[in-house]
């Protein structure tokens, strides 16, 4: 009996402390799921951007095609042989400095046939006046009728008309053969010269192109929405608009060391494009650029107090503009506004944002419309030096 009893004593112990340790799990395990529950139910974190104005500088940028001032084809005006080439390509001429001969021998001979020609027709004059005077003289002793002295005068204007159409002849040989002689039309760059020493020139071949550099033309076209934005900036600010003020980047992404500026612009919207061809004009006292090569102008515009939302903040619902903004409870409320540009990692604000009033910076898929919310600093990017382009949204 003494060992039954022992046994069944030591069972009860080991289902007392079964009943204790379940007891114990039971108790952990509902402390468990009510501190979840108690986190579930607390205010998210979010960070917080409070809107802020600045003076903000915006740039649009668009492709340019660079032109010489004058980019001009030397071509030939007369047919023969090229004689002689006084220049290499690539190098500077002044205006009047001669470029290319052709074999002036032909045209010397036209000179002086056509002078020949008037000499004789002089001598014809001067034959023609005395017989003039000579049928004058019988006319006026009555030996002959005086018709004879209208045709002495019509011999005479005839000889005149001959020696007037000798010196055109004359004129147009002697400017042939000033022609032989090609000569820089003004001050410039010898581009290419693909003939060489005795090809056969006809009319109007082509010899080379005369290129002056000192100043060029960029030529680019803005959209009509841009182009607007820009006569409403220089109408309301024109202290600080900087529309006419224009830079240009290089097709290495360089920016050119002299600014340019807006010289002229068509009185008409292209309406394929939608667009509006302008023209700028830059000084290239190093001649760095060259007629055709191409770039990108870069526009400035100073928008004062310009209200900034970072994109961060923003999401779109149906091509509208979101963001929450938190009332004086922390409590978020979305709200749409209408974005203009983008600057950086900014959207400047057209309408329905106001100054100072605080939006969810990050985490906005975890906010929902009327929720509390614990706001936190946002840490922002840190800005840069390097001007950041403008883009239309």
């Amino acid at each position: 009996m003494s060992l039954f009893q022992d046994k069944v004593a030591a069972r009860n112990t080991i289902l007392a402390s079964l009943a204790a340790s379940l007891l114990l799990l039971s108790g952990c395990g509902k402390s468990d799921a009510e501190t979840t529950q108690k986190s579930d139910n607390a205010p998210p974190q979010v960070p917080v951007v409070a809107l802020r104005t600045t003076d903000q500088r915006l740039y649009h940028e668009h492709v340019a095609d660079i032109q010489a001032e004058r980019n001009v084809e030397v071509r030939a005006k007369v047919r023969g042989f090229l004689e002689q080439i006084f220049v290499d390509e690539g190098k500077f001429v002044k205006k009047g400095q001669p470029l290319f001969r052709i074999q002036p021998s032909e045209y010397q001979n036209q000179l002086a046939r056509a002078q020949a020609a008037e000499t004789a027709a002089e001598a014809e004059v001067a034959s023609a006046k005395v017989q003039l005077e000579r049928v004058q003289l019988l006319v006026n002793k009555n030996i002959i009728a005086k018709t004879e002295t209208d045709l002495a005068q019509a011999n005479l204007r005839t000889a005149q008309s001959h020696v007037a159409e000798a010196r055109a002849r004359q004129a147009t040989a002697r400017l042939n053969l000033d022609y032989t002689l090609v000569r820089a039309p003004f001050d410039g760059i010898i581009n290419r010269i693909p003939l060489k020493v005795g090809s056969l020139i006809e009319e109007t071949t082509l010899l080379t192109t005369v290129s002056d550099l000192s100043e060029v033309f960029a030529y680019f076209e803005i959209p009509e929405n841009e182009y607007l934005e820009l006569m409403r900036l220089r109408q309301e600010h024109p202290e600080q608009s900087r529309s006419d003020t224009v830079a240009l980047v290089l097709a290495d992404g360089s920016r050119y060391a002299y600014p340019g500026y807006i010289e002229t612009s068509e009185g008409e919207i292209d309406e394929n494009t939608g667009s509006i061809a302008f023209r700028a004009r830059f000084d290239n006292p190093q001649h760095l650029l060259k007629h055709g090569a191409t770039g990108r102008v870069r526009l400035t515009n100073v928008v004062p107090d310009a209200l900034l939302v970072p994109q961060k903040a923003v999401f779109e619902i149906q091509d509208k503009s979101y963001v929450f903004v938190l009332d004086s409870n922390n409590v978020a409320h979305t709200r749409s506004f209408v974005p203009g540009t983008r600057t950086g990692g900014d959207y400047v604000v057209k309408s329905g944002l106001k100054r100072g009033e605080r939006v969810v910076y990050e985490g906005t898929q975890e906010v929902k419309e009327g929720m509390k919310v614990v706001p936190r600093k946002a840490e922002l990017p840190q800005k840069t030096d390097a001007p950041s382009v403008a883009k239309a949204r």
